[in-house]
Formats: structure tokens, C-alpha cells, sequence
């Protein structure tokens, strides 16, 4: 899959001749909404004998139109992005630097410079994408401005129990641990890439060792607490329990941030250094403040059967 990285107006030159099949918007979270329009794209490729491609944005528009203020943290990392993009099959993937400058274009700007000069031929969004200066564009002015050089798709919504299928409903999903949700909207399990590093082994002296994952920047997490988790290094998927938060029963002060820790069960390898993924199940517990360390350990002890439990179901 070729991905072509766009930056208005220093960086708008592409190495390809190729015409698309287009599916444009931010895709954050890759749900089933977000799969269903750029299924549509793929198959209107098929159909016209062209390629299919994505056009996502870098960073999120929340993040720069709320003057940086406004810290999203993404359900999928572009890395994890790519990877489900290219286990659609979808050809190329276009990433275009959101600034200000992006957004202060007209419509009718937009247009020309992303979508015809890359060779659109048919462009698939869904019923609420908008573009241009203050998402002044709709999908029929998509349509509108195509003047005959593209056909367009439009997607009705997508839903959930009645519910629209949106990354902001997955994300208040996770905020509040509820993981299994969540990933029925993605339709898949919520997934975490990052790097075994290095701990203070504190679950190694508890007797449950943990391989304490950073994950790639800007991610985001589920709420703090205990999990059943599947967790995958080398293509290999392992189960384990795991805790995401800040450790309370050692009162660190150190510890500001969430640190993401995994008991993998009947394994006792090197990880360090190397990329993993974790993939919620589900959630167990709230995380909390133990009186005692002989206390954790009995109550990590209860995570680790019942996390065995949940996983065997599958």
C-alpha cells in the first residue's frame, strides 16, 4: 500500500499517475461506520478498474482548531491505521497535514487541490463529512464542484441500537472501561500498540512479572483499572491479565501518567525493546488502593482466574 504524504502548499506533488477510488475523512477508530464507506470505495474501484485509496488528515482538526488546546487522543495511532487500511486492501493512503492553512481554504480550493489534481475519479464520504472554511462544504457540494471529473457516493448513517456508530461514542466507551462496547462498534477488540520497557519490577517481586508497555504516542487508553487482555508480540497472541493506572497501593508520586502493565500467562521471555499489541477483552475491576501488599497479591490472584475464565470463552 502506497501512502503519499500531502502538506499545503509546500508538499502537494504525488508520484503517481494512477486514478482512485477515494473514501475521505478522519477515520479515527476505523469503526464499522468508517469501514462501511471505504467498503463502498473499494468496490466502486473494482467497478471503474481503478485503484481504491483513503484520505485521512494529521492532526486531528479538534487538536488545531481548538488553537492546541484540545489534546485528542486517537483510537487509532496512524501506524494502527495503516495496518487495518491495508488488511482492507485498500490501495494507497493519502495524509494531509491539517493546519490552518488547510483550513481556511473555500470549498471550490479544496476541491482542485485535493481531490482533482490527485486523480480522483469517484469520491465515497460519509452523510456528515464537511470541508473547506468552516466546513462550509457538504457532500452535494462535493458533487456540485466536481464539474463532471468525479462521481460521488454519499453513506447514510451507520448505527448502533439506533445509535450512530461515531468515534466520540467509543471514546466515552473507554473512559468509562467499557471495552467490550466499544469494540463491538469497532468490530474488532480495542487494540493498544506500543514498547516493552523497562519497570520498576515490582510485579516480578509480587510474583506476577509484568512487561510494562509505552504505547505509541498519542494513544488513547481505556479507563484505569484490571482487564482481561490478548497479547501479541511476533505475531503471537498470548493471554494475560493487565493493569492500566498509576499503581495507588505504592503511592508513587513519580507516576503521573497511566503506565500499562501485563501479566502474561506460562511465558517468561525477553520483551524488551520489542513492539507489541494489547487487545482488550474485557474489564475486571476499578483499579484501587490496597491496605496491604499480601492484599494485592490475593486480589491479583482473583484477576489472573478470572481474566483465565473470560478469555476461554473466547
Amino acid at each position: 500500500m502506497k501512502v503519499f504524504k500531502l502538506d499545503f502548499p509546500e508538499n502537494m506533488t504525488i508520484d503517481s499517475d494512477d486514478e482512485y477510488s477515494l473514501a475521505i475523512g478522519f477515520f479515527d477508530g476505523l469503526h464499522k461506520g468508517h469501514q462501511t464507506v471505504i467498503t463502498k470505495a473499494i468496490e466502486k474501484a473494482k467497478e471503474l478498474s481503478i485503484r481504491s485509496a483513503v484520505m485521512t488528515f494529521d492532526p486531528h482538526p479538534s487538536h488545531v482548531l481548538g488553537g492546541g488546546e484540545n489534546k485528542i487522543g486517537y483510537i487509532t495511532p496512524f501506524k494502527e491505521k495503516k495496518r487495518l487500511l491495508e488488511s482492507m486492501g485498500v490501495d494507497a493512503v493519502f495524509v494531509v497535514k491539517f493546519d490552518m492553512q488547510l483550513a481556511s481554504l473555500k470549498p471550490s480550493e479544496f476541491v482542485e487541490l485535493f481531490i482533482k489534481s490527485i486523480g480522483a475519479k469517484h469520491v465515497t464520504a460519509g452523510f456528515d463529512y464537511s470541508f473547506g472554511l468552516k466546513g462550509a462544504g457538504t457532500m452535494e457540494d462535493m458533487k456540485m464542484l466536481s464539474a463532471g471529473v468525479y462521481e460521488t457516493t454519499i453513506v447514510g448513517k451507520v448505527t448502533d441500537n439506533a445509535d450512530k456508530i461515531s468515534s466520540t461514542r467509543i471514546r466515552k466507551l473507554l473512559s468509562e472501561g467499557n471495552v467490550e462496547e466499544a469494540s463491538l462498534l469497532l468490530g474488532r477488540n480495542f487494540r493498544t500498540i506500543g514498547t516493552v520497557v523497562g519497570g520498576e519490577k515490582k510485579g516480578r517481586q509480587l510474583g506476577f512479572p509484568t512487561a510494562n508497555v509505552l504505547p505509541l504516542e498519542g494513544s488513547i487508553l481505556p479507563e484505569n483499572g484490571v482487564y482481561a487482555v490478548r497479547f501479541i508480540v511476533d505475531e503471537t497472541l498470548m493471554n494475560g491479565v493487565c493493569n492500566v493506572g498509576v499503581k495507588p497501593t505504592f503511592n508513587n508520586p513519580d507516576v503521573k501518567s497511566p503506565m500499562v502493565e501485563v501479566h502474561i500467562f506460562d511465558y517468561d521471555g525477553d520483551l524488551y525493546g520489542k513492539e507489541v499489541s494489547v487487545e482488550w477483552v474485557k474489564h475486571i475491576r476499578a483499579e484501587k488502593k490496597f491496605e496491604s501488599i499480601d492484599a494485592l497479591i490475593v486480589q491479583i490472584e482473583k484477576d489472573k482466574k478470572m481474566a483465565i475464565e473470560i478469555l476461554a470463552e473466547g
